[in-house]
């Protein structure tokens, strides 16, 4: 069975204002400073197991140019264009469908593109035990994070003490719990039966179409309408027209969370999905809480803070705790750490 991947880079990272904006999300960001993107870098992993014909970016319509400019050896049919954002599950229906009419035999793992990943080694053999469980079942396999602490950022998963396939280090899923309180994020690490749900997920092209018909047939009903424009010129119109139909739903809700045959790998890959400002500083603080990113930065009896700048601006901060600064050249951030999730809610106001 052949294996694609399809990287998820439709999201708009609002989180990440001011400088993950919609006009170059946080994916087309080197939001680490390391001089790639966070998409080239989830790319350059996933040619450890397929070759670039085999990689599909779903994204939105507005960002094509911008996977063009980030990963120019991708050929331009396997950028995959929603015309507009309607969540995960129809991304995942449509990326099924455009696969199928390439190879209706096929393994795919769906990823974020804005994902960190530590541990490269031990990510690409966990995506391999995936595949090969993925192909020989009719199982829909998640990539679980071991927890390193009570998040409550986070969904859980709940799985079942015993593997399922010893060899392969799968186990069957009870269930998905959403974003918990720290009480109840400490009860689900100190009990060893929760992992991170990171939305990361391996399955053949006929299980994931079997589960969208069992569970959420609606969606497949508007992609399919047309089942021979896909892989052709036409498919892009086509998709244009019904897309916007679909259901606005995840791939949690609409099938992981009702499927029976859900089945999970415990990863301990370094992994962070920098969805935050907070995520990125707890990320990249080791022995020192004030984190800078960018130059001419100077911090004087700061503490747990982090500070970035994109440009040549001179910037003294003294006595500042438990704070985020962003400075762009068109908007600056100053907000307390404590309240970043306000953040997405103010950038809708603004």
């Amino acid at each position: 069975m052949n294996k694609y991947i399809a990287i998820m880079a439709g999201g708009i990272g609002s989180r990440f204002w001011p400088s993950s904006t919609t006009e170059r999300p946080k994916q087309f960001l080197d939001i680490l400073g390391v001089g790639k993107s966070l998409i080239r870098m989830t790319f350059e992993r996933c040619l450890y197991l397929v070759p670039p014909e085999n990689i599909l970016i779903v994204t939105n319509k507005r960002y094509k140019q911008l996977v063009t400019e980030h990963l120019p050896e991708l050929p331009e049919k396997n950028i995959l264009c929603e015309p507009s954002m309607n969540n995960t599950a129809p991304c995942v229906a449509y990326t099924a469908l455009h696969i199928q009419a390439r190879d209706p035999h096929a393994l795919f793992a769906v990823l974020p593109s804005d994902h960190v990943i530590l541990k490269e080694t031990e990510y690409i053999q966990v995506l391999r035990s995936a595949f090969d469980f993925a192909a020989q079942n009719q199982a829909l396999v998640t990539l679980g994070i071991q927890p390193t602490r009570p998040d409550t950022g986070y969904g859980y998963i709940r799985y079942d003490a015993k593997p399922a396939d010893k060899e392969l280090n799968a186990y069957k899923v009870h269930e998905f719990k959403e974003k918990p309180n720290e009480e109840t994020a400490r009860k689900y690490v100190d009990s060893g039966e929760y992992l991170w749900n990171a939305g990361m997920f391996v399955w053949s092209v006929s299980t994931i179409l079997e589960a969208f018909n069992r569970y959420n047939p609606d969606i497949l009903h508007v992609l399919s309408e047309d089942m021979f424009c896909y892989n052709t010129p036409s498919e892009q119109s086509y998709i244009d027209q019904v897309y916007p139909g679909t259901h606005k739903i995840s791939i949690d809700y609409a099938i992981m969370e009702k499927a029976d045959n859900v089945f999970t790998i415990p990863a301990d890959i370094g992994w962070s999905d920098l969805g935050t400002w907070n995520s990125l500083h707890a990320y990249l603080a080791s022995g020192d809480t004030r984190i800078k990113i960018g130059q001419n930065i100077h911090l004087l009896d700061c503490d747990n803070v982090m500070v970035m700048s994109n440009n040549d601006k001179i910037i003294v901060i003294k006595g500042l705790k438990d704070y985020i600064v962003v400075d762009e050249d068109n908007a600056l951030l100053i907000y307390p750490k404590s309240q970043e999730q306000e953040i997405k809610e103010v950038v809708s106001r603004l």
